[in-house]
Formats: structure tokens, sequence, C-alpha cells
């Protein structure tokens, strides 16, 4: 574990919100780690750094005031992701992206960080958020152009279910490409091929194989 991460996790251990983001924004302000550092060496590993108490429930709770500090962080991170796209990439993408979790996956943060990405390399990012029916995936392709849909799966027990709203997305528009990304997908292996998406992504570098706004 590097040295930032050990001293922000004993922050997150502590639950203190308001350490945690001051430490976070002062590493951006200071120009120690570039905001897609941040994210995959720090906020990333930081929420698979939990210590079980041996009680179920109890670790639910943590684990969600974690979540919960760790989302006030990326909302608070927002100003650098304008800024790293206007300074840094310079990317203008006309392509919209939306990015959203298949039905009954609730872990959302990551496609949050995922949204971010894609809007510091120039493009339209929309976050559509967790738990979305196959359903509305296709009443968004009706309201607006979307040439890439990014679906985040984190829990491998929802991979049938992202399967199905692939599938069902492929009938509602033979156009827009299919993205699938998380903690699920980074696990599969050669047998993510099976979900039948047109890219597979997990980190930021997978991301950035875009060029001029468009996935090679």
């Amino acid at each position: 574990m590097n040295q930032h991460l050990e001293e922000f996790t004993h922050l997150l251990e502590q639950e203190n919100r308001n350490e945690a983001l001051h430490y976070i924004l002062t590493l951006l302000k200071q120009g120690t780690f570039s905001l897609m550092e941040v994210y995959e060496e720090i906020l990333a590993p930081s929420l698979n750094t939990m210590k079980s108490t041996g009680n179920e429930e109890q670790d639910i709770w943590k684990e969600h005031v974690r979540t919960s500090i760790i989302r006030t962080i990326v909302e608070n991170c927002f100003p650098y992701v304008m800024k790293e796209r206007e300074e840094k990439y310079g990317v203008t993408s006309h392509k919209t992206v939306a990015v959203v979790c298949p039905q009954d996956e609730h872990h959302e943060l990551g496609a949050r960080m995922i949204t971010d990405y894609f809007t510091m390399l120039g493009y339209n990012a929309v976050f559509v958020g967790s738990n979305t029916p196959k359903e509305v995936f296709v009443a968004g392709l009706k309201s607006q152009k979307l040439d890439y849909i990014a679906l985040s799966i984190t829990n491998p027990y929802h991979l049938v279910s992202a399967r199905n709203t692939i599938a069902k997305i492929r009938e509602a528009s033979k156009e827009t490409k299919i993205i699938a990304g998380g903690y699920a997908i980074s696990k599969l292996g050669e047998k993510r091929e099976s979900l039948g998406a047109d890219y597979y992504m997990t980190t930021f570098h997978d991301i950035i194989s875009i060029s001029g706004g468009d996935i090679k």
C-alpha cells in the first residue's frame, strides 16, 4: 500500500469526512497527483481495503459510510475534471455516452468515476446511476441519440442481468456501441466476451485509447 493510500485509508477508518476531503483536495491543489491518479491509486483501492469486524451488519454499515465519504470527494473533484479536460487532454468530442448500472446493481460509485473519465476526455457524459431496468435503457435511447452506453458491473451476480440488458439495447438500437466495465468485468478475463459488448474497459488507461473522441 502506498503512503498516500495508507494515510487516506486511516482517515476513512476514522470516518472523518472533512479530513478525508481536505486530504484529497490538497493533493490535487498541490499537483502531487493528477485526478486520474487520485481515482486509480487512492479512491478506488480504498474501497477494497476494509477490514472485517466479524459482524456482517456492522461491516455493511461501515461500507456505506465509507462509500458516502468517497462519493462526497468525487463530487467535489468536478472542477479538476473540467480543468484537466481543458488544459491536459484538450479533446472535444461530439459523442454522447450514458454511464449506467444494470438492474439490481446498486454499486454506482465506480460508474460515477468512469463518468468523470469520459468527461475529461471530451465526451458529453451522462451519469444515469444504479439499478437501471432494461426498459429504461430503451426509453433513454428513444429520448436522445446515444453514441455509447457504458455499463458498470461491480457484483458478479449481476452479469446475467448485464447480458440481458445488452441484448435489449441491441434490439432497440443497432448504432449505439456498448461498453462494459467494472470490478466484475475485470474478474471475467476472456469470458467477458460472452456478454456481447463492443468494448471492455476497467481503467482510465483503457478509456484513454480514445483518439479524437472516438474509441479505436
